[in-house]
């Protein structure tokens, strides 16, 4: 395979996984978390990639398609640039992206919210008080809310010790406790 960038001008993404997606200024926006393997060691990782004109994108039969076929819960690879902002997550330009999975189905957990990570939009369950249950749920800022009697709320809203119902992505990732996206959290 020819090597078209210079050595550490860019930085691999194998099997991330497709958080979130919003649009600024033209560019398309999507949050990525993927698993680095690089100095013989294994850490979780969080990327916001910019989609731009000059992104390529290709989708598992190697079609080229346009960003807007990106979706929530998809395994990705990336090719970025290495150079990136110092913000959370980093924010860098993405050269090129091959959808390897789409997400089949999604699935439903019911759990009592053991904590909450308000700065990180996450909180973390437990069901029938099984610690092999754990999960934490990652939760974008279009995930619906709702309380008890079916009303909007907002994620501030939520607290430990709640029983949630909570419709996700069907994917998790290995790490412990698993993690996976939100798409609809319940109060019951």
């Amino acid at each position: 395979m020819v090597n078209f960038f210079p050595n550490n001008s860019v930085i691999h993404i194998t099997n991330g996984i497709i958080e979130n997606i919003t649009s600024d200024r033209g560019n398309t926006l999507v949050t990525v978390s993927y698993v680095d393997r690089s100095a013989n060691r294994r850490t979780e990782q969080t990327i916001r990639l910019v989609i731009g004109n000059n992104t390529v994108i290709f989708d598992e039969n190697n079609n080229r398609v346009r960003p807007n076929t990106l979706t929530t819960g998809m395994t990705i690879n990336a090719v970025v640039s290495s150079a990136m902002t110092r913000s959370i997550p980093p924010q860098a330009s993405a050269y090129l992206i091959r959808i390897v999975r789409r997400p089949i189905s999604d699935n439903v957990t019911v759990g009592r919210i053991l904590d909450i990570d308000r700065q990180n939009r996450n909180f973390t369950t437990i069901s029938d008080g099984n610690p092999s249950s754990i999960i934490r749920f990652n939760v974008p800022a279009n995930t619906l809310i709702f309380d008890r009697l079916g009303r909007p709320m907002n994620f501030s809203g939520l607290t430990p010790g709640l029983r949630v119902r909570v419709r996700h992505a069907s994917f998790m990732t290995a790490s412990i406790p698993p993690q996976t996206t939100a798409f609809e959290i319940r109060v019951i």
